[in-house]
Parts: C-alpha cells; sequence; structure tokens
C-alpha cells in the first residue's frame, strides 16, 4: 500500500510540474492549450489596429513608384521613400522586426526587377505587372471592406511566443454580410519585447508578390 500511496504522489508532483513549465498557449501533440486567453485578445486588438492604420492616411505609400521623365512609364521606387516607410512601420510599433525586412526585400526585389526589365512594362495609371499590391490591398487581399471593428481571429498553431492565425469577417445571417462569410486572410505573430507583433501577412508573401504578372 505505502509503494502505490508513494507512486500516486510521484504522478501527481510530476503532473504538477508539467502543467506549471508548459508555455502559454502551447500546443501539445498538435492540440492547443487553452487557459491564456489574454494571448488571442491581443492579438485580436493587435490586428484590427493594423487593419485600420493600414486604411489610413498616416499609412505607408506601399509602391512608391517613380516614373520616366514623360511620366508614361514606371522605372523603379523611390528608395528614400521607401527608407522612411520602414521608419514608418517601426514607430507603429506594430509589427516584428522579420515583417518590416520581408517587406523591404520585396520593394528591393521589385526594383531590381523594374530596372532589369524582368517585367512587362508598367504604364503609369495601370495596374503593376507583378502580383504584390496588385488590383486589391496586401493588408486585407480586398478592395472593398466592413468596419474592421468586426474582424474576428482563428487561431491555426499557437505556442509561447510565436503563433500562426486567419482573420475572418465572422459568420453572419445578415445578407450585406453574407459575400464575406467564406473569407480568411493568414497572418503571423511574434512576441518581441513581452508583447505580439505582426510577423507575417498572407498579402505580404515574398515568393507570391515579386512574381509576374503583365
Amino acid at each position: 500500500m505505502k509503494r502505490f500511496a508513494l507512486v500516486y504522489f510521484v504522478f501527481g508532483f510530476l503532473l504538477l510540474h508539467t502543467s506549471s513549465a508548459m508555455p502559454k498557449n502551447a500546443t501539445l501533440n498538435g492540440v492547443r492549450l487553452y487557459g491564456y486567453a489574454n494571448n488571442e485578445e491581443e492579438i485580436l486588438a493587435l490586428i484590427r489596429k493594423v487593419l485600420t492604420w493600414a486604411d489610413s492616411s498616416n499609412s505607408i505609400s506601399i509602391l512608391p513608384a517613380i516614373s520616366d521623365s514623360t511620366d508614361s512609364i514606371y522605372v523603379g521606387f523611390d528608395l528614400e521613400k521607401h527608407k522612411h516607410n520602414l521608419e514608418l512601420l517601426r514607430e507603429t510599433d506594430f509589427f516584428a522586426p522579420e515583417f518590416i525586412e520581408n517587406y523591404n526585400q520585396i520593394i528591393l526585389t521589385l526594383d531590381r526587377g523594374i530596372k532589369k526589365r524582368r517585367y512587362q512594362p508598367w504604364l503609369v495609371g495601370e495596374l503593376p505587372t507583378f502580383f504584390f499590391a496588385n488590383d486589391v490591398s496586401p493588408w486585407c487581399n480586398c478592395q472593398d471592406n466592413e468596419d474592421w471593428s468586426r474582424v474576428k481571429i482563428r487561431v491555426i498553431r499557437m505556442a509561447e511566443n510565436e503563433g500562426e492565425l486567419e482573420w475572418t469577417w465572422g459568420s453572419s445571417d445578415d445578407e450585406s454580410y453574407s459575400s464575406w462569410n467564406d473569407f480568411a486572410y493568414r497572418f503571423k505573430v511574434a512576441k518581441v519585447n513581452g508583447k505580439w507583433r505582426i510577423s507575417y501577412m498572407q498579402g505580404f508573401d515574398l515568393k507570391k508578390s515579386v512574381r509576374s504578372d503583365g
């Protein structure tokens, strides 16, 4: 009997120790462990702030293009404006360094491609001849939007310092929202100095963004 009591005691101690050491919103064998809902609340508030900011006059000029002397064809990007864009992204305190560097690489890659004529000519006033920011906003992969306060999130994968989620408009029986019911946008977050920050957004995928669309 004493041996059984000792076994139960050791098992209980190990279970308590494992539970206390488990990271916030961790995954175990692919199953998300709940218990720290404040992480999801913080991430929801963050993505709503990002989308609201991106849709405002305070946002960056996503494609700081420059045209030729006749103002007929875009010949590259204004890299000074681009540097200013990077500073604005940092100042928001919304984004992890990897997101900012990814955007930097998109613009630099497109700039080289335009100058080396890897893309079809991009006429002033026309859509770009590459995928990035082509006909839709990369922030939401949309042309129109509902109120950003309607945005909901679904967790795909969550660990202590990083996570993968998607945002949606939330299901609705309202006919005016019905076309948005199947919409979903993938994004990732990372902990930076103890706060969740955006580390990836679907509309800023580097490989897809720099593909030719001409």
